[in-house]
């Protein structure tokens, strides 16, 4: 582990105690199984009808992973470098009666075995942390099992370039698309270090990965909007997500 993800990995172990510490909301919130938003359910019916075994790598809170459940997900195992995080999502599966397991790694080298999930679920907040996209998309294609899918819905390349002043959306001068990193200054923080890719350089990692694109969409809405902030950039008029759905040739 390099430096840099090892100084990340500190900043999300001191960030994540916000799961411990508001651990009852986020488990009323797991037991509505609405995690998933319009976006992922449309995109993921089919494959979600199948009863897939679901990889979630860089899981999170883990919330999303009761959501795949609820919604027809046979089994999820979440990865995730942030013992804090995954002590609190297996605690909360375990809770609901989700079959739900947590493996404590960093990604790439998820520690699981080739071909064992029919879904990787991923986003909200991932690729950002990848300094090694080849090596992520190589990782992700070996668990998937010939014809499974991997489903990304994330935050657009050029949101980090978007200000969050509520009277018109503006670009960030300390900020460039085709910057290779900055300094995150939002969640995390604590000097975590974001990865920049451009979508364009996603699409064809994915692709060179031995992946088929079968959808791959730009929306407006955000997948996270801070609290008490009600930001122009996010009106309608600009790209804050994506959605990509590909499968293992």
């Amino acid at each position: 582990m390099d430096s840099t993800t090892r100084a990340n990995r500190s900043a999300w172990e001191t960030a994540a105690h916000k799961y411990v510490d508001e651990y009852d909301d986020h488990l009323a919130q797991a037991a509505t199984g609405s995690e998933l938003v319009d976006i992922e359910r449309d995109l993921l019916r089919e494959v979600l009808s199948r009863s897939p075994a679901v990889v979630h790598p860089q899981s999170g809170h883990g919330l999303d992973d009761i959501a795949l459940v609820r919604a027809g997900a046979r089994s999820v195992v979440g990865v995730d470098y942030s013992s804090v995080t995954v002590g609190a999502a297996q605690r909360r599966a375990d809770e609901l009666g989700a079959p739900c397991r947590y493996v404590i790694a960093a990604v790439p080298g998820m520690p699981l075995a080739s071909t064992c999930a029919d879904l990787v679920y991923t986003g909200k907040g991932a690729l950002i942390w990848m300094p090694d996209l080849v090596a992520w998309a190589r990782d992700v294609a070996r668990v998937l099992r010939p014809a499974g899918h991997l489903f990304v819905y994330e935050a657009h390349p050029a949101v980090p370039l978007w200000t969050w002043d509520e009277d018109e959306p503006r670009i960030r001068a300390d900020r460039s698309y085709f910057g290779r990193a900055h300094v995150n200054d939002t969640f995390p923080g604590n000097g975590a270090v974001e990865w920049q890719w451009t979508l364009g350089q996603i699409v064809t990692t994915v692709a060179a990965a031995g992946m088929e694109i079968l959808h791959l969409s730009e929306h407006p809405e955000p997948f996270w909007r801070a609290g008490g902030v009600s930001a122009a950039a996010w009106g309608g008029r600009l790209p804050n997500s994506f959605a990509l759905l590909a499968r293992k040739t």
